[in-house]
């Protein structure tokens, strides 16, 4: 009840003892009963002017008290304003140090990235300036006989040591006949050991292009197919060993432009090369076999191992339904969670429904209050 309310109910009081000195005048006649009027109604409105005030004093308490809730009220939401300040400062103050330190190293190593690749230039540049030199080495190599033929063994060890793994090849293998092999191939029975022997006709090549005439040519082809020939009967004979070695043999030509030429002008050099079951590779053709080796190889061991991978499959398909039933457990799990968060959201709109029943249901009591309180305190006066 407000100060206001207070005054006017004040006001309503003294007039109601107003008018009832008025007819008590009235209705007794005499002078000496107004003055016991007066007195008695002085008393009266001293009991109600103490009664305001013990009203407005404790009215008065009642503010000062909701003041200071309202400030301590306030007080908290800035303490609670202030913490929530810090704590996003703090997060984004972390979010920007990491996004500075990312950036950072994301840079630098860009930058060692961008060194790396011009110290890889700068030696590919001094790669290209030794490769000129040597390509004139080169030539002088291949101008020697002895030189060319270990040029032709050195790019086979080369190929066969970045094909195969070292178990599964010997490089200078001796054989029951005393004869090396340049590389002996290690392969299961069937088909047994592949003997390769590398050999560089080079010379003969060089007379065929350089020939200027049809007699020059023929000359040059001659002499080419009898050099091939010979090397195609040597390494039958000396590399191909019933029960030692495989049925047939390898003879690795060094160089692209000798087997192409080989197979593009004398088929017959190659039939024969066929019938003693010794078959020309060139360095691309070569690569192409010893992956097929490989493949071989590969093929052996896991055939040795199949038990083995048997078991692993076994142990991994047992692996695969145990995580196949902790997911359908998470999944369930997943679905009571769900649920909950289902049966919470019913109740707390059950309890904001309720909430706001609550709060039409007091401001209606607040109306009624104050629509009805003036009525009664008018007769309570007017009584006396």
């Amino acid at each position: 009840m407000d100060s206001s309310l207070i005054i006017i109910l004040v006001v309503l009081a003294l007039l109601a003892v107003a008018l009832a000195a008025y007819l008590a005048f009235r209705a007794r006649g005499g002078a000496a009963g107004l003055a016991d009027e007066l007195t008695r109604l002085a008393e009266q409105l001293r009991t109600k002017e103490a009664e305001a005030e013990t009203r407005l004093k404790a009215l008065a308490e009642q503010q000062a008290s909701g003041q200071l809730a309202l400030a301590d009220r306030l007080m908290q939401q800035e303490r609670l304003l202030a913490r929530t300040l810090e704590e996003r400062l703090t997060e984004v103050s972390q979010r920007v140090g990491a996004g500075l330190d990312k950036s950072s190293k994301e840079t630098l190593e860009t930058m060692a990235k961008l060194q790396e690749r011009l110290a890889t230039i700068d030696q590919a540049q001094a790669n290209i300036v030794k490769l000129s030199s040597q390509v004139v080495g080169l030539q002088d190599i291949l101008s020697n006989k002895q030189a060319r033929g270990a040029f032709g063994e050195v790019q086979l060890e080369n190929l066969v040591s970045q094909v195969l793994p070292p178990t599964a090849y010997r490089f200078q293998a001796q054989l029951s006949n005393g004869k090396r092999a340049d590389c002996l191939l290690d392969l299961p029975h069937p088909p047994g050991p592949i003997a390769i022997d590398a050999k560089f006709p080079l010379e003969g090549y060089h007379a065929l292009r350089a020939a200027t005439d049809d007699a020059g040519r023929q000359n040059a082809a001659r002499a080419l197919r009898q050099s091939v020939l010979v090397h195609i009967k040597d390494i039958a004979g000396r590399y191909i060993l019933p029960g030692e070695t495989s049925e047939s043999a390898l003879m690795f030509l060094p160089s692209e432009a000798v087997y192409a030429e080989l197979h593009a002008s004398f088929p017959d050099v190659l039939d024969e090369s066929f019938r003693h079951r010794v078959f020309i590779v060139s360095p691309t053709t070569l690569w192409a076999t010893l992956n097929t080796v490989r493949a071989i190889l590969k093929d052996v061991r896991m055939r040795e191992q199949a038990g083995l991978i048997q078991r692993e499959v076994r142990v991994l398909l047992e692996d695969i339904g145990r995580l196949d039933a902790r997911a359908v457990n998470l999944e369930k799990h997943f679905e009571n969670v769900r649920e909950d968060v289902r049966q919470l959201r019913i109740s707390t709109n059950k309890i904001v429904g309720r909430g706001e029943k609550i709060e039409n249901v007091r401001l209606e009591d607040e109306n009624a209050a104050a629509t009805g309180a003036e009525a009664p305190r008018v007769k309570a006066g007017g009584g006396p």
